[in-house]
């Protein structure tokens, strides 16, 4: 589990890719301080295990189903990623409930200065705008961010400079395509939902009878 605050942006030394897989080899330095092989990192958001490790540079692989769920696919030597350790039982919650399980990706559509603040408007698809909600929630390739805004084909978030600064959004363009994991609380509400109509009747009438709607 993760909470969705980048501790640093690493960078890709190398990729080892097969037909259906691919073996990352990442530089970073505060990530494996404390970091054993068969730990979690998660980069750009999606949860990897270390495979191996020296001082500066960890390996993971990457299966099939990622390559093709996520950004990962288009890393290349040199590319960053934004690093974030495993939550520990002790430490604090400071972002939202990140898995490190990627729901699918959207792509950067506009990118507008406001005072301090950068806007990030980007395109996603209906199966992941259905769990968007404002003052929400979500991941954008790892990072916790609050969504200022969403209508039917977009949504936008409002960063702050330090946030910017030491996450791969400074770097971001439009037409970037980014990693996005939605509030996991939504998901489960949605299917809990589903199954007490089966059961139980529960309709939005039978919500709105008892002012639950």
């Amino acid at each position: 589990m993760f909470t969705g605050i980048i501790e640093e942006t690493g960078m890709v030394q190398r990729i080892e890719k097969s037909a259906k897989s691919a073996r990352l080899h990442i530089h970073a330095s505060k990530v494996l301080e404390d970091a054993r092989v068969g730990d979690s990192i998660a980069a750009n958001g999606v949860c990897l295990t270390v495979t191996t490790k020296d001082k500066n540079i960890f390996t993971a692989d990457v299966m099939n189903e990622t390559l093709n769920r996520t950004s990962l696919r288009q890393l290349c030597h040199g590319s960053r990623v934004n690093l974030e350790r495993a939550m520990p039982a002790n430490g604090r919650f400071g972002g939202h409930m990140v898995s490190g399980h990627i729901d699918g990706t959207g792509v950067i559509h506009r990118i507008e200065k406001e005072g301090n603040a950068v806007w990030y408007i980007i395109r996603a698809s209906a199966e992941i705008l259905r769990y968007i909600v404002e003052k929400g929630s979500i991941a954008i390739d790892g990072i916790s961010l609050t969504v200022a805004g969403v209508s039917n084909d977009e949504f936008q978030v409002s960063v702050i400079p330090h946030t910017v600064s030491q996450t791969t959004l400074g770097q971001s363009k439009v037409g970037d395509r980014v990693n996005l994991e939605n509030d996991v609380i939504g998901k489960y509400i949605e299917k809990l939902l589903g199954a007490a109509e089966e059961s139980r009747g529960i309709s939005e009438e039978y919500l709105k009878k008892f002012g639950y709607y």
